[in-house]
């Protein structure tokens, strides 16, 4: 683990970024990101959580992030997108803490949007890609946006009635929700999502769906077929789960 400030220091914001061979694209995200939190007067750390890569994004990361508060997390292997989220957000000091995709499709301008309810009280905030108000500035392929509008359906009828889009990538929490939800979360792959929402309608903590502007990436690791059908499933055991 690697840290550029005292381990005891606590943060206003902490972003957890999960990296699966990312060094096409942390470079960018990475860029961003500082650019945006330049603006800010409040405290913050990045943490990017390393699920087994093979590549150079470790050193990319770090060469980059120098000298800015920031951790590197290493998975004993590749463990799936979820337990690299929960991680992240165990490990995480912040108040308030975000988790991100390492492609950004959702802006991380659009934090400020979750952050607004979170200052009103709200526990948990996510972004949606299916509210009024949504922006798909590049859109998926249709293949991908039906088996998308299928699995909301499903996550409504089982888990979730009212929630419009539990898998954008883009979920804000409290530090105290954070704590609780994320260590009960169990699911590793990307179903953890719906999982994640469950467990915080389930313990009591209030959520909030806000509409967010997002881009569709061409470099998406999930699998059409294979993660679909796995999620599906993961979807059915969740029922008797939590």
């Amino acid at each position: 683990m690697n840290m550029s400030q005292s381990d005891i220091k606590n943060d206003y914001l902490s972003i957890v970024i999960p990296a699966y061979n990312e060094e096409k694209r942390i470079g960018t995200t990475l860029g961003k990101i500082l650019e945006f939190l330049k603006t800010k007067d409040f405290s913050w750390e990045i943490l990017i959580v390393d699920d087994g890569c093979r590549d150079r994004t470790i050193e990319m990361a770090a060469d980059i992030l120098k000298g800015t508060s920031y951790r590197i997390l290493k998975n004993p292997r590749n463990m799936g997108k979820g337990a690299t989220i929960r991680a992240g957000m165990l490990a995480a000091r912040g108040e308030i803490r975000l988790f991100t995709d390492a492609d950004l499709s959702t802006p991380i301008e659009e934090l400020d949007k979750l952050m607004i309810p979170i200052k009103d009280g709200f526990d948990v905030t996510f972004g949606s890609r299916a509210m009024k108000g949504s922006k798909l500035l590049v859109r998926q392929p249709i293949h991908r946006e039906m088996m998308g509008r299928v699995f909301n359906i499903l996550v409504q009828i089982l888990h979730l009635p009212g929630v419009k889009d539990t898998q954008c990538g883009f979920k804000m929490f409290t530090a105290g929700a954070a704590d609780a939800i994320f260590q009960r979360q169990k699911m590793k792959g990307f179903c953890f999502d719906v999982e994640i929402l469950v467990l915080a309608r389930k313990m009591g903590y209030r959520i909030k769906e806000v509409p967010v502007s997002w881009i569709d990436s061409p470099q998406s690791k999930v699998s059409p077929l294979k993660d679909s059908l796995k999620m599906l499933w993961d979807l059915v055991k969740l029922k008797f789960k939590v």
